[in-house]
């Protein structure tokens, strides 16, 4: 029986410290030490009640007796609850092209780093990208790292030791140059989605996020526009799935420039031109002449299309973000005010993923600093 400082009875396997915190301890079936330290009595006791009636009551075998494919099943039904539908695609995709060929038929308590790295070679094998590669890997770390946290494996072989920065070089993602972007948006002038188009190179938002929006999170007196859904069209259902941002900080309010909002007026104009828009759809900002959405697909075929007119590259409907964080960069914009804008958690994936020095602005750059460099 632990005991407080004051040599108060507290329970088996709950204790206190000499820094005022409550401990509790026990031994799962596997043999492992499990450990819980909080500030508050009861609260500690509610979790040990708790883990120790789901150590008794669980339903999942010993690892020995359980496959990968078995776990797998059980682990991304868990996910598809709470998950974004993207991501269980993702996870599932991967799992059965180049997981499961390598591990799925062996028991889940025998899979080694090894294995993991095999994982990892042969599809750079294959000719994958490393981005893909990359991807397979998050998807097998967090597969294991859930029966790991569960105490169904006593540790997760896809550890450090698993290098996934193998394979074909992923192609960078481009912004437009200033040039491009300027020849882009005269050949959408009168175009069914020039507005769309326009929008998101006023605002930075993801395609799911525009497709998404309504008239009720704009805020055309204050210049606001507050995003909290993203909306796809699946193809697969023949349905429209309207879910959350892509992460926490996806839920933002942003501010909007002259041009956007008056995008926006523009906008609103048209939807009153059209002769029927059901009542599921009234809300909607963007809108096409039947009264609905436009399918997320559908932009980036006549975004193509306008690309050939142009004469310039093909690009997908994510490079006008791009283009968006780029010019913000060039104007000057903070990159912690970019993030918030675009509604990333991290600030490395702004600066990283998002942000892309253009020739003239190296050049712009280094004639700043030219007179610095002179020694003679």
């Amino acid at each position: 029986m632990g005991k407080d400082l004051r040599g108060k009875e507290l329970g088996r396997g709950i204790s206190q410290r000499e820094d005022g915190l409550y401990v509790a301890r026990y031994t799962n079936k596997y043999g492992k030490r499990v450990q819980k330290v909080l500030p508050k009595l009861q609260e500690l006791r509610q979790w040990l009640a708790d883990a120790q009636y789901k150590e008794e009551h669980s339903n999942i075998d010993f690892p020995d007796a359980m496959t990968v494919n078995a776990w797998f099943e059980y682990w991304i039904g868990i996910k598809k609850r709470t998950v974004r539908p993207n991501t269980v695609r993702n996870y599932t995709e991967r799992y059965h092209r180049n997981i499961e060929p390598i591990i799925g038929n062996k028991m889940l308590g025998s899979v080694n780093t090894i294995h993991c790295q095999t994982i990892m070679n042969r599809m750079a094998d294959e000719g994958y990208r490393t981005s893909t590669i990359y991807q397979t890997r998050i998807a097998l770390f967090n597969m294991l790292d859930y029966a790991y946290q569960n105490d169904v494996i006593l540790k997760n072989p896809c550890n450090k030791m698993v290098k996934s920065e193998i394979g074909k070089q992923s192609r960078k993602k481009q912004a437009l140059t200033l040039g491009q972007q300027k020849e882009f948006c005269k050949v959408a002038i009168g175009n069914t989605y020039e507005y769309q188009y326009r929008f998101l190179l006023q605002t930075g938002l993801r395609t799911g996020e525009m497709v998404g929006l309504r008239w009720s999170d704009v805020d055309l007196e204050n210049r606001l526009l507050t995003i909290n859904r993203s909306m796809e069209y699946r193809h697969s259902t023949g349905e429209w799935r309207i879910g959350e941002p892509k992460s926490k900080s996806g839920y933002r309010t942003i501010p909007l420039t002259e041009e956007a909002v008056e995008i926006l007026k523009l906008q609103k104009q048209k939807n009153r031109t059209f002769k029927v828009i059901p009542m599921e759809w009234a809300d909607i900002v963007f809108l096409c002449k039947k009264g609905t959405p436009v399918k997320n697909s559908t932009y980036d075929t006549m975004l193509f299309k306008l690309c050939d007119k142009a004469g310039i590259d093909r690009f997908s409907m994510h490079v006008l973000r791009h283009t968006f964080a780029t010019r913000c960069i060039e104007a000057g914009m903070k990159p912690k005010t970019l993030q918030t804008i675009l509604g990333h958690s991290n600030i490395g994936i702004t600066m990283n993923l998002y942000v892309h020095t253009t020739e003239e602005q190296k050049h712009k750059e280094i004639d700043l600093v030219a007179d610095a460099l002179k020694v003679i």
